[in-house]
């Protein structure tokens, strides 16, 4: 019998902990960590490591594969880019708990929401639960590429509990509040890995309407919170544009709800996320006081942070596009793609549509928020933001590279310069609109964010907004472009950025069974081609349920992805290996003693 049953050999080992890394064997058996440099003996399957380095697998905090991880078992695009613990139920939306007459109100919710086709979910989702404990069996029924852990949603959690009173503009009373801190208390004993609340004027249902619990009181976020006192595992998450939409004077007002938030869940982490965004450019730098002050009293709190702009791609195949509200196009949006695209380019449809103004997108009935007219209605000046990415994409482009600065050296209107670039290509052609951390255009203040001592990476946002992002790449960016790549400015140290994708999230998340090379963990494990490491461009596919269509990201450079010891990815190819499943809080150091 072999020593082990996989062994790395030659790789250069980053531990997760930051300190130097140093060549060296892995060896693994039964779906553990046995030896780590020295690994004498043979085994059953080898991956020569040598010119790579070998890294514990990446943790995803923010992903919403709430509804993908019940039909889907390859966990793309997350796979792809070196993840294999991705955590869903962030920004208080998921599918449990639930009752069946809510099933299509909770669909509506996340389509709206997190832009993942409603009718994708509709046929995807089996909906063989209704309480949170269900959900997390029907989870754990499901082998997959990686695993999961999944937090209770605020949102759904509102609508079990409050059924048609669930609205934002309704407050919850003592009863009701009990009965959602029981249902987080009974889900947590049943490995729910935590509670995340979203309170976003930016997040609306497919109707248009606010999330139910955006406009939750203090007395019902301190109400469920109190649901983690005395416990040892489980985290506490939100997501908050500080009322940025109506009245941005309202920081300190909304801020104070978040202390309360985190103080009433005793002691527990928490964690919210941060960016840079254009109409209120300095919270960011606000809200890191805010929790700065919190970790000076005891508080364990980190800032969900991106290691690049929070964007979208617009494009003719895309949920945006910026003529999707102008009458000429509206007439032919019904057409297939190329039917389209044939259409547009004729010089009497291009003379039409370059003499019109966009209709309002948003408004009562609509998911698309304010945010969006806003845009249009400032596309001058918007499109100094506006950029397309080449074969190898470049996040990071200066102003002359923009669709505003490319209009003006051709002599033409800003909306001509758009109309040609979304028919390029067949119609194939994405623009880059990066809404959030670029206000300044270059990456100076993300580079800030990452490097704070409270954050954590996170806000990929894995799963979700499948016709706009594709930001499960940011492992893949952060590890290539951060600590390789980058030219306009500081890097950062490869063993820090692989400690921040493992260590620092296993240790937020109270997983101790992963996040590190050493004896005894959980055998999670990427070999990578760091010199090779780059992404692809996104390309879309219809490959949802119900024929809908999403973006991908491809990245090339991962030698092997390994969970639980065996290999679900080699040569940036997935295997047919399905060793994924359920993580249960609190439940890794009994199951690492069996």
């Amino acid at each position: 019998m072999a020593t082990y049953d996989l062994k790395i050999t030659g790789g250069m080992i980053h531990e997760g902990e930051g300190g130097s890394p140093y060549i060296g064997d892995v060896g693994i058996k039964a779906g553990r960590i046995m030896a780590v440099g020295d690994a004498p003996g043979d085994a059953d399957d080898v991956i020569d490591a040598k010119g790579c380095i070998i890294t514990p697998g990446f943790i995803d905090v923010h992903t919403h594969y709430d509804g993908q991880a019940t039909w889907d078992d390859r966990m793309e695009p997350s796979i792809k880019h070196g993840v294999t613990t991705a955590v869903m139920g962030n920004c208080g939306v998921g599918f449990a708990p639930v009752r069946e007459s809510d099933h299509e109100r909770l669909i509506k919710l996340m389509e709206g929401v997190e832009d993942i086709p409603g009718t994708a979910l509709a046929e995807g989702l089996s909906w063989d639960w209704e309480s949170f404990p269900d959900y997390l069996d029907a989870l754990e029924k499901t082998p997959r590429t990686l695993d999961v852990a999944a937090m209770v949603g605020h949102d759904p959690l509102r609508v079990y509990v409050m059924d048609q009173r669930a609205s934002f503009d309704q407050q919850a009373n003592d009863e009701e509040i009990a009965k959602m801190r029981d249902l987080v208390s009974e889900a947590l004993d049943a490995g729910a890995i935590g509670f995340a609340t979203g309170r976003s004027d930016l997040h609306r249902t497919a109707d248009g309407e606010w999330t139910p619990a955006s406009e939750a009181t203090t007395k019902e976020l301190t109400g469920i919170a109190s649901a983690f006192k005395g416990r040892d595992h489980g985290v506490i998450q939100a997501v908050s544009d500080f009322d940025l939409e109506r009245d941005q004077s309202r920081f300190e007002e909304e801020w104070k709800v978040v202390e309360d938030y985190v103080r009433a869940a005793g002691g527990r982490p928490f964690s919210m996320s941060l960016m840079q965004r254009d109409f209120a450019p300095d919270q960011w730098r606000k809200i890191l006081t805010g929790l700065e002050k919190l970790d000076a009293e005891g508080f364990t709190v980190r800032a969900q942070v991106a290691p690049r702009a929070i964007g979208v791609f617009l494009g003719l195949q895309c949920t945006f596009h910026p003529f999707m509200g102008f009458p000429a196009y509206k007439e032919i949006a019904h057409l297939p793609l190329d039917e389209r695209v044939a259409v547009m380019k004729t010089d009497a449809f291009r003379k039409k549509i370059l003499s019109q103004t966009s209709d309002k997108l948003a408004g009562p009935g609509s998911s698309i928020p304010p945010i969006a007219d806003l845009l249009i209605e400032n596309m001058e000046m918007v499109a100094g933001k506006l950029f397309t990415l080449s074969e190898n994409p470049d996040y990071e482009q200066p102003p002359e590279n923009a669709i505003g600065a490319k209009a003006e050296a051709r002599g033409v209107s800003v909306w001509e310069e758009l109309f040609d670039t979304v028919i390029a290509r067949e119609g194939a052609e994405l623009i880059y609109l990066p809404i959030y951390n670029y206000t300044e255009l270059s990456y100076d203040n993300v580079l800030t964010m990452m490097q704070h001592p409270l954050a954590i990476p996170g806000l990929s946002d894995g799963g979700a907004h499948v016709g706009t992002v594709c930001d499960a790449s940011f492992p893949s960016y952060l590890l290539s472009y951060w600590t390789r790549d980058r030219t306009r400015g500081p890097r950062i140290a490869p063993e820090r950025a692989v400690q921040m994708l493992t260590g620092d999230i296993a240790d937020y998340l109270g997983l101790s069974d992963r996040g590190r090379i050493k004896p005894g963990m959980k055998a999670d494990l990427n070999v990578i081609d760091y010199q090779k490491l780059r992404l692809h461009p996104p390309r879309l596919v219809k490959d949802l349920p119900a024929g809908g269509q999403r973006l991908l990201q491809d990245a090339e450079g991962y030698r092997a992805t390994i969970v639980s010891g065996e290999v679900v990815v080699r040569g940036d190819v997935v295997t047919e290996a399905r060793p994924g499943r359920l993580v249960r809080a609190g439940r890794q150091e009994a199951l690492a003693a069996e």
